[in-house]
């Protein structure tokens, strides 16, 4: 129904996709290929992923935003940073403390949202809102985060590359200005969708310190607009990363459009809930195709991953890996 009226016209490896409605909610990479696929058939219909590149842009007003970039490539001296398994909970193992001082540590936590100073308020109303918890002390960690990290770092020389886990995934490091001197940006952790109050949206980091004290760690829509980077890509292994409040004629407003606004040339991001598990698996191939031997376009990484991770029996559900599509510059 979708592709079959223009099929014959899709003759470029690359697609970009700029849709409307509904359309913005599914990855089009699964849709089956016209006259390749037979209602009838038992067999496993044949996506658009297989044969062709998907790009998105969420609307034609975007294109300024990615004309910001220079032209010419210059070689910044740093390449990947990764920001990846932050601390969420005083009852985290890696939080330092006895026993008596965990307890402590919990009841000042407590008490830190029952005063809800404002910061703590919009928190908590995002939590709530996005349905991942009703508060901070039950934000699960994401375990595969670290190994996800720890694979793209092997990939790259260390001097041109950062990684920070644990505490340092953290607020200060997300808004440090060097962070923009990297070409590639990766978080690896939980984000918030709002899609009826998008300033609402953000990105989960360190939540306390290594001592379990309660600190600001939600990167908000707004904190991502004021960022200065120059990041080829972004990539925000997350939850529902993708999507926003839907604006006719914008698209969807969101963390996307943030990143692209603060100097993000393409931004890789999610439609779904997805799985810690297969996330990691999915972004460790990206990363080799990308970054190894192969040296592949970002669009043509990102599609031989999904592809490799489809062939596997265990993940060959859309579910495991259809998730994450790039949107911004296709070129």
């Amino acid at each position: 129904m979708i592709l079959k009226p223009a099929f014959a016209e899709l003759k470029s490896k690359r697609i970009l996709v700029v849709s409307e409605g509904a359309l913005q909610y599914i990855p089009f990479s699964v849709l089956p290929v016209p006259g390749k696929n037979s209602v009838s058939s038992k067999k496993a219909l044949l996506p658009l992923i297989a044969e062709h590149e998907i790009v998105y842009l969420p609307s034609a007003s975007v294109l300024p935003l990615i004309g910001k970039k220079k032209t010419v490539k210059e070689d910044r001296g740093a390449t990947v940073a990764v920001l990846a398994d932050p601390v969420f909970s005083a009852d985290d193992p890696r939080v330092k403390r006895s026993q008596s001082l965990a307890a402590n540590k919990r009841q000042s936590l407590e008490k830190t949202e029952q005063e809800m100073p404002v910061a703590e308020q919009i928190f908590t109303r995002s939590l709530q809102e996005s349905g991942l918890s009703t508060t901070r002390s039950g934000i699960s960690r994401l375990p595969f985060s670290r190994q996800e990290a720890k694979a793209i770092s092997t990939l790259v020389a260390p001097e041109r590359c950062f990684v920070a886990l644990d505490f340092q995934a953290s607020y200060e490091t997300a808004t440090n200005p060097d962070l923009g001197k990297y070409q590639i940006i990766h978080f690896a952790t939980h984000g918030l969708l709002n899609s009826q109050h998008p300033q609402l949206s953000g990105v989960i980091l360190s939540l306390v310190d290594e001592y379990g004290n309660p600190r600001n760690g939600f990167m908000r829509l707004f904190n991502i607009y004021n960022l200065n980077i120059s990041a080829d890509l972004v990539v925000l292994s997350a939850c529902q990363t993708a999507l926003g409040k839907e604006v006719k004629g914008e698209g969807l407003v969101g963390l996307t459009r943030g990143f692209m606004y603060a100097g993000a040339s393409r931004v890789i991001a999610s439609l779904w809930k997805v799985d810690d598990e297969a996330t990691a698996e999915l972004m460790k191939r990206f990363y080799q195709y990308l970054l190894g031997e192969e040296q592949l376009s970002i669009a043509a990484a990102l599609r031989k991953a999904q592809i490799s991770i489809m062939n596997e029996k265990r993940w060959q559900s859309p579910y495991y890996w259809a998730s994450f599509i790039l949107q911004g510059d296709w070129k």
